[in-house]
This record gives structure tokens, C-alpha cells and sequence, in this order.
């Protein structure tokens, strides 16, 4: 018999207020539409996602048939059917049709989907993650003829929908894409791409897309085209590739990733030289916030197995979720979890805005989204594998083991700083956008000063502490300017401070939410957090501390209204 705790985790959506909290202030009126879908999925996500996710990643994961049992060349990756059924059904709750019926969800919508889905199954968000990116593309980007042939073989929720693809990555290394080495050349009314692709997620989805070089094309990104794969043909065959090997990998033990032979392999083209390089990237955009949202995700549930599991055991005659550095490193967890939920939000709330602009407003709005999805990306990462690792911590023993999912989570969590660019790629981003030609600089000051000006005298003492933040980072980024060699020698710190202010601003902006209806919970949230980035303490810590931390630990924890702070 499950128990009321064990019910209530697993219930995603309505057992998580700050969740509730982003999307009711960023949709607006339009909560109220999307609210009960939310609900009904992460209910789902839970429940059947995280039963099927644990069997796989322990007795089924996906296998490759390289051989039939006659000896000839199967070629395929087999799937337990529980999880193809439970994959099958994401599809068809919406996770990407949603955004692509007569009157579609806005992207905030399925982005808030994949934070569920990831805090059961990274190994599914990936493939919808890849998914919506080339649904995306196809749709906002790609030849009319392509769009209408292609497009809604991504979106339908009829449980026949194709899965998608991006394969950019080669035997030369990820991040370096303008190195690519496989070649395109034309044949009628479709194109030939050889090559090895080498990190292929989700290889036998459906439709994928892929970076290649025509034959003649300039070297470097300005040469690259991007071209549409599908892994079966019209006539029911499969394209001519050749999978070598699935990855042996640390996690996403449910995610067939493979390394593919291009070889003579039928595509389409989605964009010449140099726009499919261009494009690629919008679709590596539109993933480096889903990957934001699955660190998040993965915080969440790390956050939720610790504190669950602290309410329930006893040692020396307590539960020791009672014990005041239990409850602090619970804290630690749920601080860093909603500033990261701040900062990925933000990113999700500017894709639809730059994805809505008009003319004038394209182009800032496109900055400002490459600005807060690179840093989204970056903090999420490298804070989920922390969140992760001190569940295990808290639990103990116990969460050491594979009875709990605590270990699945850390594995899975490492991908998240690798997945899409690692930090240093991130960094690169951010310094093109703000020490170039983009103007980031001046956008990302001009947001900051004005969410801190509607900022009121309760949150005033963080505000001057987040201003003079902001003034040294203007006076590091002009060391940069002045020095390539510092440039690359800092851009990574840069980075990581800007991604402190944003976060830590956007905290304030919900706690002036927040106090204009009485509650201070988001303010203590906020305080905690620049405590941690701005004012490291003295003697480590070992003053006398604030009793409010510890008084005030069960309504922070849970997510609820705090009344009155001092």
C-alpha cells in the first residue's frame, strides 16, 4: 500500500507551488486554460513515466540488432514495448502538438512539460526535446513543400507521431561544428550525405536533421547546409545508414544513442550554406532550454526524494528532517532549485516573445534570449549534479543503492552540463553577445536596472547589493574588452556572475510579487541566495545564525505563504 508521502511525490504538478507560482504570473489568464492538462500530466509523469523509466534504465534498456536471425543485416534498435508505450503516449498528451494546433499552447506550456517529464525520465525528454526542435524548425524556417510534407508527422497526437533528431556531432568533436566533415551532393530532386555522425540520440526516431558540407562549399560554419534525414523511406526501407554501436554511457541509460554511418543516405535540404548552420543553431537553442528545464527537473525530484525521506526517518528518536543541518542542506537544495527554475522560465518566456516579436523588436528580443538561455543552460547544469549528489548524501545508505532513484538521477544529472554545449561553449555565447557587435551588454544592464527599479524598500538592501554586482561586472567586461588574452582566460567567470545577477534579480521580481499579497516566502528564498553568491560568511559560516531559516523551514520547503518576515 503506498503511502500518503509516497502519493503526494508522485503527483508532480499540484504538489509544486513555485511551479504553479512562474506559470500563473507568465501566462497570465491563460493559466486557468492549461492549468488542468498541466495537472493531469504530471500526474501521469509521476505515476506510469517513472515506473517505466526505472525498469528500463535497470533490466530493458534499448538494444542493437546488428544481425537478423538469418544473418542478414538487421540494423535496428529494439525498445522494451512498455517504454515505446509510454513514449507514444507523451506524444499524444501534447508534449509537441500542443504548440501546433489552430489555437496552440504557448511553448511556455510544453517547455513547463519537459521540467515534469525530466524528474522521472531524462531519457524520454531527450528524444521530445529533439523532437520539438525540428518541428520548430521545420515549421518557423523550413521550404513550404518540406513544412507541409514533414511537419505534422512531428506534431500529431494521434499516437503516430515521428520522433526527431539533431545530428551535428562528429568523430572531431561536438561543439567544433563548423569542422564538419560530411559531404552533401545533389541527385535530382534530393541530396546524398556521407559521413559518420558520431553522438546520435534518438537514432531511429524518424526524422532527422543533419549538418553537412556540399561538395565545393567554403570551409568553416559558413559552408555547412542542413538537411533533413528520414530514417525510412517512402517505400518502407530503410535509409541507407548503418548504425556501428550504441554508447555505453554513464546515464540515460533509456536513450539509444548511437554512432551512424552516412552512407549514400537520401535527404532533403532545409537550408544552403550558410543559413543551415544558422539554423542548426535555432534548433540548438530551442534545446539548451529544454535542458535548462530537465536540470531543474532534476533538482525538483532530488529535492523532493531528500526532504520525503528526511520527514520519515528516524535516528536518535527524531525524524531528521528536524535536525538543523539536515534542513540546511535541504534549503540549499530548494534555493538553488528555484533560482535555476527563475532563470530557465525567463528563457522559456523569451522564446515566446522573441518567437511572437514584430520587426523592431526582433532583434533585442532575439539577444535577450540568447543572453538567458546561455545562461540558464550553464547554471541549471552544473547545480543539478550538486542537488543530485547531496540527495544521496541525505538519505545515506539507502539512496546510495538502486532501490532508490537517487542514483539513476546523479547519472543522469552529468549529462546536463555536456548535453548541448558544456560551460566553456556557454561562455563563448555570452562573450560574442556582449563584448561584440550584438549589444548585450548594454540589453542585459538596461533589463537588470529595471527590474531592480520596480524593486520596493523591503527588498532595497538586496538591490544595492545586486547594483554593485552589476557595476563590477561592467568593469571585468571592460578588462576583457581591452585584453583577447583575458578574454579567454575569463569569459567562463563572467559568465558564472552574470548568471548570479540575472538569477538573483529575477528572485526579486518574484518576491515583489510576492509581498504585494503578504508573502515573504520568495524574499527569505532571495536573501538566501545572494547570501550564498554575494556575501560568502566569515569563519565559514560558524556565526551565530538567523533562527528564521530554521523556524520558517516547513512552509519554505513546502512552498507555502510566510506571512511576515523581520
Amino acid at each position: 500500500m503506498e503511502s500518503q508521502a509516497e502519493a503526494r511525490k508522485r503527483d508532480l504538478f499540484r504538489n509544486d507551488p513555485n511551479l504553479q507560482r512562474l506559470l500563473r504570473r507568465s501566462l497570465g489568464t491563460a493559466y486557468a486554460r492549461w492549468e488542468p492538462g498541466l495537472a493531469g500530466f504530471g500526474a501521469w509523469v509521476g505515476d506510469v513515466v517513472d515506473r517505466t523509466a526505472s525498469y528500463t534504465d535497470r533490466q530493458a534498456p534499448p538494444r542493437l540488432e546488428t544481425y537478423d536471425a538469418q544473418g542478414r543485416i538487421a540494423n535496428r534498435i529494439l525498445r522494451n514495448p512498455t517504454w515505446a508505450a509510454t513514449s507514444r503516449e507523451a506524444y499524444e498528451r501534447g508534449v509537441i502538438g500542443l504548440n501546433y494546433t489552430p489555437d496552440p499552447a504557448p511553448f511556455e506550456v510544453t517547455f513547463a512539460m519537459g521540467y515534469l517529464l525530466s524528474q522521472a525520465d531524462v531519457s524520454l525528454h531527450c528524444p521530445v526535446t529533439m523532437t520539438g526542435a525540428v518541428a520548430y524548425v521545420l515549421d518557423r524556417h523550413g521550404p513550404p513543400a518540406l513544412k507541409a510534407r514533414y511537419r505534422e508527422e512531428l506534431t500529431r497526437m494521434d499516437g503516430a507521431a515521428l520522433t526527431g533528431g539533431t545530428w551535428a556531432t562528429e568523430l572531431h568533436g561536438g561543439s567544433d561544428v563548423g569542422g564538419t566533415t560530411t559531404t552533401a551532393r545533389p541527385e535530382a530532386d534530393h541530396w546524398r550525405l556521407n559521413g559518420l555522425k558520431w553522438f546520435v540520440s534518438n537514432a531511429d526516431g524518424g526524422l532527422a536533421l543533419a549538418t553537412a558540407r556540399p561538395e565545393g562549399a567554403p570551409a568553416g560554419t559558413k559552408g555547412l547546409g542542413l538537411y533533413l534525414v528520414p530514417i525510412t523511406l517512402e517505400d518502407g526501407t530503410l535509409n541507407p545508414m548503418r548504425f556501428r554501436r550504441l554508447k555505453d554511457k554513464l546515464g540515460t541509460k533509456g536513450l539509444p544513442t548511437a554512432e551512424v554511418d552516412l552512407t549514400e543516405t537520401w535527404a532533403l535540404e532545409v537550408a544552403p550554406p550558410p543559413e543551415g548552420f544558422t539554423l542548426m543553431m535555432a534548433a540548438l537553442e530551442f534545446s539548451r532550454i529544454h535542458n535548462a528545464m530537465a536540470s531543474v527537473g532534476l533538482q525538483r525530484r532530488a529535492f523532493v526524494e531528500a526532504f520525503h525521506y528526511a520527514a520519515e526517518r528516524k535516528a536518535f528518536g527524531d525524524a531528521i528532517v528536524h535536525y538543523p543541518m539536515v534542513q540546511d542542506e535541504l534549503i540549499a537544495i530548494l534555493v538553488t532549485l528555484e533560482a535555476g527554475a527563475a532563470l530557465a522560465f525567463a528563457a522559456a518566456h523569451g522564446f515566446d516573445i522573441a518567437d511572437r516579436a514584430h520587426s523592431g523588436d526582433v532583434d533585442e528580443a532575439r539577444v535577450w534570449l540568447r543572453l538567458v538561455t546561455a545562461l540558464a543552460k550553464y547554471m541549471t547544469g552544473e547545480d543539478s549534479i550538486r542537488a543530485c549528489s547531496r540527495a544521496i548524501e541525505i538519505i545515506g545508505g539507502n539512496g546510495y543503492t538502486y532501490d532508490h532513484v537517487t542514483p539513476r538521477l546523479l547519472r543522469d544529472a552529468q549529462v546536463m552540463t555536456v548535453w548541448e554545449g558544456p560551460a566553456n561553449i556557454q561562455a563563448l555565447e555570452i562573450l560574442r553577445l556582449v563584448a561584440g557587435r550584438h549589444g548585450g551588454d548594454k540589453i542585459f544592464v538596461a533589463r537588470i536596472e529595471a527590474m531592480l527599479a520596480a524593486a520596493s524598500s523591503p527588498l532595497a538592501a538586496f538591490v544595492t547589493i545586486l547594483r554593485a554586482n552589476l557595476m563590477d561586472w561592467q568593469a571585468a567586461l571592460g578588462l576583457i574588452r581591452a585584453d583577447p588574452a583575458e578574454a579567454r582566460r575569463h569569459a567562463r567567470r563572467l559568465m558564472a556572475l552574470m548568471a548570479d545577477i540575472l538569477a538573483a534579480t529575477l528572485l526579486l521580481v518574484e518576491a515583489e510579487e510576492g509581498l504585494k499579497q503578504g508573502d515573504h516566502r520568495k524574499r527569505r528564498i532571495a536573501q538566501l541566495f545572494i547570501e550564498a553568491r554575494f556575501q560568502p560568511p566569515a569563519r565559514r559560516g560558524i556565526l551565530p545564525q538567523q533562527d528564521w531559516v530554521y523556524r520558517e523551514f516547513e512552509a519554505l520547503a513546502a512552498g507555502q505563504p510566510i506571512a511576515a518576515a523581520p
